[in-house]
């Protein structure tokens, strides 16, 4: 029995056939965490596109932005008791 596919959005997409599941841009094995660690390592989308994945496109590159930041969103928070100060 073959799994759909899940589309996160108009970019990206998770199938469990696909990269165990991770979450891919559309028509790639390319996965998103892949991009947003070169972003986090300051390389920028002009270079990501031109030196790591030229399938993809600058639009492809803002939704992954975009997905992190409503994955952070919707994130469960830490409740931090206060902890006294040592002297």
């Amino acid at each position: 029995m073959k799994t759909k596919a899940v589309e996160i959005n108009e970019h990206i997409v998770a199938d469990q056939e696909i990269c165990h599941g991770q979450p891919t841009f559309k028509g790639t094995r390319i996965m998103v965490w892949q991009v947003l660690e070169l972003l986090g390592t300051g390389v920028n989308a002009e270079e990501i596109l031109r030196d790591y994945f030229p399938q993809l496109s600058k639009e492809a590159i803002s939704a992954a932005i975009s997905y992190a930041s409503q994955l952070i969103q919707e994130e469960r928070h830490v409740t931090f008791s206060k902890a006294k100060a040592s002297v």
